[in-house]
C-alpha cells in the first residue's frame, strides 16, 4: 500500500483527469462517466462509515461535483446544491457558502492510498478465467474495507484544543471514493485500487476537524501489512490455495505469494523492475566514485540500506514511462495471455492450467505446514524483530502490530486468522518481552500509540563486521560496488536465538506444541536448527545440554552493529559465539524472574494459560470481519 497527500489546486486536478479515468488523459471538458467508460474502467464508489453524515450512501457512485466539492475545495460533496437552497431561501451569498462547508479550509483535502496484491495473485487474476479473476477481485474488495475500517477505528485521529494537545477518534468514521486500475503504466496487469480518504471527519461534540495526517503515515507500514495478509488469505480460502515466502532481495524480508505459481511469469510482468535495476546500477557507481574537489571519495564505498533505498527511488522517476490510453479489460486480458504464452519462457499448457497447478502446489503446503499459531512464541518473534530492526532498539506499538501481521502470514500459509489475534500477540510481546522506556513530557507522549518501548533482555557484545576498504591499487572507477546485507538477516537470527532456548524451556513446562514445527512454517529453511537426535530410549524426555542452549542475550550485538555498513555473519562460528554469550544471561534472568516472582508463584514454574495457544480453526468463507468499534 502507497499513500500520498491530495492538496487543492495543482494536486486535486492531477486526481480529476487522469487518476479518476484508470491513470490516461482524461480529455477536456469530457463528462467524468463517459471518459471512464471510454478507458474501460468503473465509476468510482464511496465508501467508509461517515458517509450519512454527508448525505452519501455505500457503493454509490461517485461524481465529478462531488470530487471537486470534496477533495478540490475540501467541502460537503453536495456542497452547490446546499449553496443554491440558502440563495433560493433568500439568504446572504456569505451564509450560503458557509452552509456548505465541513469547518475550516485546509489545505491538504485527503489522502490517496493506493492497495494492490501480491504479483502471483495480479498473475492469476489477469491469466485465470473470470470465476477466478471474480474471486481475487473479491477478496481485493474485502481487505479493502477491513483496512479502512481498521484506519476508522485505531489510525485516524482529530486533533484538537490549544496546539492539537488532545486527540479523539472520528465519531461517525471517515468517507472515502475508491476507483479502480487495471495495469501499470508498462502495460502489464496489475489490479489496483485508489482510495481517495477525506480528511474532514466529525469531532465528538459534533462539530466538523481534519483528520491528522501525520498519524496516517505513522501506521501506514501497518496498513499496508494487514492488506497484504489479508488479501492472500481471503483469496486463498476462496480458490483453495496456500502461500509461501519468496525472495526478492537476499537479506531483505521475503515476501508471500501464491504457491505453485511460476516466478518466471513475475519477470515476465517486471519490466519496469528490470530498468529501475538496471538505472540503480549506474547510479550505486556513481555514488561510490563521487569524489570532491580534491580527488577524494565523498561517500564511503559501500552503498548503504539507506542511501540505496534513495537511489532506488530515483531510479524510478528517472525510467517511468509516460501514461497511454486505457483499454478495456477484456480487450487487455487476451492481449496479456497471448503476450505470456509468447514471451514469459513458460510453457502454454502452464499458463492455461495455472489455477490447478497452484492448487496443487497448495495441497501439498497444507498437509505440511500445520494451521497453529502459538501466541507465545510468535509474541518472541515479533519483539526480536522489531528490536534488530528498529535503529537503537527502540520502537512504538505499530511496529510490532506492523511485524505481527506479517508473521502470522507467514506462518498461516494463507489460511485465515481469528479476528484480533495480531493484538493479542503484540499485547503478549509488551507485556513479557517489552519495557516502557517513555518519558514523556506532553500530553501526546502519554499517549498509548506514542509510549516508547524496549527489549526486556540484557544483551552481551559481539563484534561486527566492518564494510570492506578500498583497494589502494584501483582507481575509484574500478572499485567493486560492495553488497552491505541489511538488517532483517541480524533480525530473523535473533528470532533464531529466542527460539532455541525456548525449546527446553517448552518442554519442560509441558507446552503441548511442536515448537519445530513453529520454526519450519515461520523461517527460512537455511537457518532452521538441525532435528534433535532420536533418544535411546523412547520413554525418556532427551535432556538439553546447556551449551547448547541459544538465548537472547547475543541481540546486544545485533543491536551494536545496527548501522547500515555493518553485518552479523550467518556462520557456525557466530552461532557458537551467540550460544557461548547466552548461557550467564539465561541463568541470570531466571534468577531475576524467582526473585521478582509473585509469593503465588514461588513454588513451580509459571504455568502456561491455555490461551497462549491458539489452534487455528477453518472458518467458512466470508468478509473478514474487522475489530469491533472501541477496542
Amino acid at each position: 500500500m502507497d499513500i500520498a497527500l491530495i492538496t487543492r489546486g495543482q494536486m486535486y486536478r492531477y486526481y480529476l483527469r487522469q487518476v479518476v479515468v484508470g491513470d490516461s488523459r482524461r480529455p477536456a471538458r469530457k463528462p467524468l462517466r463517459k471518459a471512464q467508460e471510454e478507458a474501460g474502467v468503473p465509476a468510482g464508489r464511496w465508501m467508509g462509515r461517515g458517509l450519512s453524515a454527508v448525505g452519501l450512501t455505500a457503493d454509490g457512485e461517485v461524481t465529478e461535483a462531488q470530487l471537486r466539492s470534496l477533495f478540490g475545495e475540501g467541502r460537503h460533496p453536495h456542497a452547490d446544491r446546499i449553496e443554491a437552497e440558502r440563495l433560493a431561501a433568500d439568504e446572504m451569498p456569505a451564509a450560503a457558502r458557509r452552509a456548505g462547508a465541513l469547518g475550516r479550509q485546509v489545505k491538504v483535502t485527503g489522502v490517496d492510498l493506493v492497495f494492490r496484491p501480491q504479483p502471483t495473485l495480479n498473475l492469476l487474476w489477469a491469466l485465470g478465467d473470470e470465476e477466478t479473476r471474480k474471486a481475487i477481485e473479491g477478496a481485493h474488495e474485502r481487505a479493502i474495507t477491513t483496512v479502512l475500517a481498521w484506519i476508522e477505528d485505531d489510525a485516524a485521529v482529530i486533533r484538537f484544543g490549544a496546539g492539537g494537545v488532545y486527540r479523539t477518534r472520528p465519531l461517525h468514521g471517515l468517507v472515502a471514493a475508491r476507483f479502480r486500475h487495471y495495469e501499470a503504466r508498462s502495460g502489464m496487469p496489475l489490479l489496483h485500487d485508489h482510495l481517495l480518504l477525506s480528511v474532514k471527519a466529525h469531532r465528538p461534540d459534533g462539530t466538523w476537524g481534519s483528520v491528522h495526517t501525520e498519524a496516517l503515515y505513522e501506521n501506514a507500514v501497518a496498513a499496508s501489512t494487514l492488506y497484504n495478509e489479508l488479501v492472500m488469505a481471503e483469496a486463498c480460502e476462496a480458490l483453495g490455495l496456500a502461500s509461501e515466502p519468496r525472495t526478492v532481495t537476499a537479506g531483505r524480508r521475503p515476501v508471500m505469494e501464491v504457491a505453485g505459481v511460476p516466478h518466471e511469469l513475475i519477470g515476465w510482468t517486471a519490466r519496469r523492475s528490470e530498468q529501475i535495476a538496471a538505472c540503480l546500477t549506474e547510479l550505486e557507481r556513481e555514488y561510490v566514485t563521487a569524489t570532491d574537489d580534491d580527488g577524494e571519495p565523498r561517500f564511503l564505498p559501500a552503498v548503504s540500506e539507506r542511501a540505496r533505498a534513495k537511489l532506488n527511488r530515483i531510479a524510478a522517476k528517472k525510467t517511468r514511462p509516460p501514461k497511454h490510453k486505457a483499454r478495456p479489460l477484456a480487450q487487455l486480458r487476451a492481449w496479456w495471455k497471448a503476450s505470456a504464452i509468447l514471451t514469459s519462457g513458460v510453457a502454454a499448457d502452464v499458463i492455461n492450467s495455472l489455477l490447478e497447478h497452484a492448487r496443487a502446489a497448495a495441497a501439498a503446503i497444507r498437509a505440511r505446514v500445520a494451521a497453529v499459531v502459538d501466541v507465545g512464541l510468535a509474541a518472541v518473534d515479533v519483539a526480536a524483530t522489531v528490536f534488530v530492526m528498529n535503529g537503537g532498539g527502540r520502537f512504538h506499538r505499530r511496529h510490532l502490530l506492523a511485524e505481527a501481521r506479517r508473521h502470522l502470514a507467514l506462518v498461516l500459509r494463507g489460511r485465515r486468522r481469528e479476528p484480533d489475534l495480531d493484538e493479542q500477540i503484540v499485547d503478549t510481546a509488551l507485556a513479557t518481552y517489552c519495557v516502557d522506556i517513555s518519558e514523556p513530557k506532553t500530553l501526546r507522549g502519554r499517549m498509548p500509540a506514542y509510549r516508547l518501548y524496549t527489549a526486556r533482555w540484557s544483551l552481551a557484545d559481539l563484534p561486527g563486521r566492518r564494510p570492506p576498504a578500498a583497494d589502494p591499487a584501483l582507481e575509484p572507477g574500478e572499485w567493486e560496488i560492495p553488497r552491505v546485507p541489511p538488517r532483517y538477516e541480524r533480525a530473523v537470527l535473533a528470532g533464531a536465538a529466542v527460539r532455541e532456548k525456548l525449546r527446553p524451556t517448552v518442554a519442560a513446562r509441558g507446552r503441548a506444541y511442536d515448537v519445530v514445527a513453529h520454526q519450519q512454517a515461520a523461517m527460512p529453511e537455511q537457518l532452521l536448527a538441525p532435528a534433535a537426535a532420536e533418544p535411546e530410549h523412547g520413554d525418556q524426555e532427551p535432556q538439553a545440554d546447556p551449551q547448547e542452549a541459544v538465548d537472547l542475550t547475543a541481540l546486544r550485538a545485533l543491536r551494536k552493529s545496527r548501522t547500515d555498513v555493518e553485518a552479523l555473519d550467518l556462520t557456525a562460528e557466530r552461532l557458537r559465539l551467540l550460544q557461548d554469550a547466552i548461557t550467564k544471561a539465561a541463568v541470570d534472568s531466571h534468577a531475576r524472574t524467582d526473585r521478582h516472582a509473585e509469593p503465588d508463584d514461588a513454588e513451580g514454574a509459571h504455568p502456561v494459560r491455555q490461551d497462549d495457544q491458539q489452534a487455528h480453526r477453518p472458518q467458512q468463507p466470508g468478509a473478514h470481519r474487522g475489530r469491533e468499534a472501541g477496542h
